[in-house]
């Protein structure tokens, strides 16, 4: 489970997540220097899991392979869903992207997937902390710096949003 996820961790929670930002943030302001944050909420970000994707990075980061990722493989294919209603019953739909939020594997594998978030936002000095889908991007530096440091945290949005 990455550092900056407090999601479905023994011992975290949304307040253990919201102190920790804050608690930075405060540091920071003792410090000296000012912060800026962003708050990303992604919109129905357990259905845009790419099945394919997430398999990739399960294997290059977290090392299944053979069986074991054909198992996480077997789990992930093969999903439909209809609609009854009435007595009748909708066409089936094949799912390609998604995880099953409802489930105790789906969340596990959604920060799975978003794992690499993390590599991205530290390569522009951002710091970073999650719970599930909702994600805290920030940073600090002195006033003369504002501006400069605010364009790098904008160029790590846009990043963020086209990877």
């Amino acid at each position: 489970m990455p550092k900056m996820q407090s999601a479905y961790r023994k011992f975290h929670s949304t307040e253990t997540a919201a102190t920790k930002v804050f608690n930075d943030l405060l540091l920071a302001a003792d410090g000296g220097k000012m912060s800026a944050l962003c708050l990303l909420d992604l919109t129905a970000a357990f259905d845009t899991v790419d099945h394919e994707l997430l398999l990739l990075r399960l294997e290059r980061q977290f090392g299944p392979h053979g069986i074991v990722l054909d198992w996480f493989r077997s789990y992930l294919s093969g999903r439909t869903f209809y609609v009854v209603f009435g007595g009748s019953k909708s066409r089936t739909v094949y799912i390609f992207c998604s995880v099953l939020q409802g489930s105790v594997l789906g969340p596990l594998l959604f920060i799975d997937y978003m794992a690499d978030l993390a590599d991205v936002v530290d390569q522009h000095g951002v710091f970073l902390h999650a719970f599930a889908d909702d994600t805290q991007m920030y940073f600090h530096c002195h006033r003369d710096h504002l501006p400069s440091a605010a364009a790098q945290l904008e160029l790590c949005i846009s990043e963020v949003a086209s990877g």
